[in-house]
């Protein structure tokens, strides 16, 4: 009956190698690199330049919800009135700001 199927023998099992170690794992910090860090630096370059762009006047949405007109910028803070004309005045992070919204939003809400 061998011949026809053949024995199959046992063969010792073989080691990988170190160069196919080294390139499994270099494709795998690739990849998380491809699909994780650049894209959150890159969000966080985008952010850092938002913050930096900020000027009195400027209509903002914070990452509460609160939303309000710029009336002073400091370094690291913003004082923004929440009111049409009411007068109330909020001092936020400028961390907080989640996006600069166009002229003209807060008038038409």
């Amino acid at each position: 009956m061998d011949f026809l199927f053949p024995v199959a023998y046992a063969q010792e099992p073989g080691q990988p190698s170190l160069t196919f170690n080294l390139v499994l794992f270099g494709g795998m910090f690739l990849l998380f690199w491809l699909l994780i860090l650049r894209p959150q630096s890159k969000r966080a370059k985008e952010h850092k330049e938002l913050l930096l762009s900020i000027s009195k006047g400027d209509e903002v949405l914070t990452s509460g919800g609160l939303m309000g007109k710029v009336l002073r910028v400091s370094d690291d803070y913003l004082a923004l009135d929440v009111g049409t004309g009411s007068g109330i005045e909020v001092k936020v992070q400028k961390a907080a700001i989640a996006a600069v919204l166009p002229k003209g939003t807060l008038a038409k809400i």
